[in-house]
């Protein structure tokens, strides 16, 4: 397994300062979805800044050098999970952790969410890393977490596309809804809605 650094963002202009780590985010390039390469360029510094969002940038050796291969973004957010999504035996599961709501027969629960998660197109250096690679080191940076806190589920929000929903099903994830875009998602994402996806993090190695 080639060697990887899981760095937050936080660190890296703490040291750097913000402005030379902005440059260097600027060369971070995903044409494939701008929304992945938008929050990167734009927006993660200013997250972290206020706890919104922490951002981790993932690092290898290529030709003697750092370069960076992707990256993730987690966070908490509360959601809804409609019980008829859900089977009897994942209704226990989830009710330890949420609340249920008899009005729109949903579970209202407070999840890590990965907000973003990408890989580097740029000098093709997304060929360093795997999708399903960079999917699990999210998903054990959000592990680590709850070794300290609690809980064992996760979710996401992707695009409404084949390949995706594929992907993230091969590694465990299930859809439970749809969100709605709002308006300043609609410049980068496709589409007028995403697809949310539960993960039982319990049950992955």
């Amino acid at each position: 397994m080639q060697g990887y650094k899981v760095i937050n963002l936080k660190d890296i202009y703490n040291v750097l300062g913000e402005n030379d780590t902005k440059e260097l985010l600027k060369n971070f390039k995903c044409d494939i979805n701008k929304d992945v390469e938008d929050f990167i360029q734009n927006k993660a510094i200013e997250f972290s800044k206020q706890d919104i969002a922490e951002t981790f940038v993932i690092v290898t050796s290529y030709k003697q050098k750092n370069v960076i291969v992707g990256y993730f973004a987690i966070t908490n957010k509360v959601t809804k999970i409609r019980r008829v999504l859900l089977s009897n035996t994942k209704r226990k599961q989830i009710l330890k952790y949420a609340k249920y709501n008899s009005e729109s027969r949903s579970y209202d629960i407070a999840l890590p969410l990965i907000g973003q998660l990408g890989k580097n197109y740029s000098n093709g250096y997304n060929s360093l890393i795997s999708g399903d690679y960079l999917l699990k080191l999210a998903c054990d940076k959000i592990r680590e977490a709850q070794d300290i806190l609690g809980g064992r589920f996760v979710f996401l929000e992707c695009e409404d596309k084949p390949e995706l929903k594929q992907f993230y099903e091969s590694n465990g994830f299930v859809c439970f809804g749809k969100r709605s875009l709002e308006r300043d998602e609609r410049k980068t994402n496709s589409g007028e809605y995403l697809l949310q996806m539960l993960c039982d993090l319990s049950k992955k190695e």
